[in-house]
């Protein structure tokens, strides 16, 4: 079984004195349904799945609308298994194929004798309003790729060692050459596998890249799959060739998305709503351009400047060369792996609360990778480095040096060791999630 931070959101809502329904959401194969019936099997007597693609018919138990005593009747009959108060978890699955479950829950929620688990994928484009049930009745647990902290947990790394890191990190100390060869080879692997439970269980069951490759591309082909499903006709042709074309325009000098290699002479508000699509749908990560690195930084992004990051790192890897990977787990630091480190960063911040992501890019000072707004309001310049060139920086510095915006400090985020140079640290690219715990 693989570890999942999320575990402890479950056992959050569970033990918490409100009764709600659980409602999990993210892209389809983060893990969602596998983690919700291993939670059922840890702390309930009985459980009832309901799949509403997998099976049709169930939507028949919430069509035509009925009070809750007689939903549950039909659920309990048609999961032929009783349903014990207060230690029963009923779980709709795949719940954006039935819109009427969703809109029932408040109700099943009232009666109060059983537990009620819903997840879904497209949630964000297909069925938005399951969000908009009241206040009291639904806690939302979005999931997520395994971070690089689940995917080491999946290689037997011991807890002990993240303890060690937390406080190497806090004294900005140098963490222990042999563990930091050992770990910086571990994300070497992250890079290449990626965080999607099918990918690294199949590593961590037969060490093989080949199977990796193939489990990320069925993946891949069942997103495709899900714009033919889901997506306007219209759009479809539109997303399809977005996500298909994130790697290559990743591997631009600029790494910005190009409107028109989408279709000729192409504009951004013609397609603006394909994006968003696929943002929606936790495909894809867009990071904005903004005006200045001042903050509220939402207040001054650039909508139609943006980059555009796979939700999973391994996607992307898997859409290079075979060599590419080879070059990755040998660590050649004479390749430029930019696009590959930015989209990893990229996941890890979203996966840890920062829901929007900046960049900054100007003529006269340069192009920052990424900037975040940290809990004290404070503007965080973030630099990511993947070659051996990681102290050169120029951008960073002209930003620093920039008197008007009020910037303290700068990160970098690459290869090397911890290290402080005036008002920049540099970190080792696996400590960025002591940085988003911060």
């Amino acid at each position: 079984m693989l570890q999942r931070k999320a575990l402890k959101q479950f056992q959050a809502w569970h033990d918490a004195p409100s009764h709600t329904a659980l409602l999990v959401t993210g892209a389809r194969q983060v893990g969602k349904t596998y983690l919700i019936r291993e939670f059922a099997d840890q702390h309930y007597e009985s459980f009832a799945e309901f799949n509403f693609i997998q099976n049709p018919d169930a939507a028949r138990i919430f069509n035509p609308p009925s009070d809750a005593a007689t939903m549950l009747m039909r659920m309990e009959l048609a999961s032929g298994q009783r349903f014990i108060p207060g230690k029963t978890l009923i779980f709709l699955d795949e719940i954006q194929a039935c819109k009427e479950a969703a809109t029932a829950v408040k109700f099943l929620v009232d009666d109060g004798r059983y537990d009620f688990a819903m997840s879904g994928s497209l949630l964000g484009v297909e069925l938005e309003d399951v969000r908009s049930v009241p206040v009291g009745y639904q806690s939302e647990v979005v999931m997520f790729p395994l971070d690089f902290e689940e995917f080491c947990w999946s290689q037997n790394v011991d807890g002990k060692i993240f303890d060690m890191l937390k406080e190497c990190y806090e004294k900005k100390q140098s963490v222990d050459d042999f563990i930091h060869e050992h770990l910086m080879s571990l994300f070497r692997k992250y890079l290449i596998i990626g965080g999607m439970p099918a990918a690294v269980a199949s590593f961590a069951q037969n060490n093989s890249l080949i199977d990796v490759r193939q489990a990320q591309e069925d993946i891949k082909q069942g997103y495709r799959r899900d714009i033919s499903q889901y997506a306007r006709k219209e759009d479809r042709l539109h997303i399809r060739s977005i996500y298909d074309l994130v790697p290559s325009e990743l591997n631009n000098p600029n790494k910005r998305f190009t409107f028109a290699k989408i279709e000729k002479n192409t504009r951004f508000q013609a397609v603006a709503n394909d994006f968003d699509w696929l943002s929606a749908a936790n495909v894809a990560i867009p990071a904005y351009n903004v005006d200045e690195p001042r903050k509220p930084l939402e207040m001054s992004k650039e909508r139609n400047l943006f980059k555009l990051f796979y939700s999973d790192v391994g996607l992307l890897t898997g859409a290079y060369l075979n060599s590419t990977a080879l070059d990755i787990l040998a660590g050649d630091d004479e390749v430029n792996y930019g696009a590959i480190y930015e989209n990893v960063v990229a996941q890890e911040l979203t996966a840890h609360g920062f829901s929007h992501l900046y960049y900054y890019n100007s003529k006269r000072l340069g192009e920052l990778d990424f900037l975040v707004q940290d809990r004290n309001d404070n503007i965080i310049p973030i630099e990511v480095k993947s070659g051996k060139n990681y102290k050169v920086h120029r951008a960073l510095n002209n930003v620093l040096a920039e008197e008007s915006y009020h910037l303290r400090q700068g990160l970098v985020f690459g290869p090397g060791n911890i290290e402080t140079d005036h008002n920049i640290t540099y970190y080792p690219i696996y400590l960025l999630s002591q940085f988003c715990n911060n």
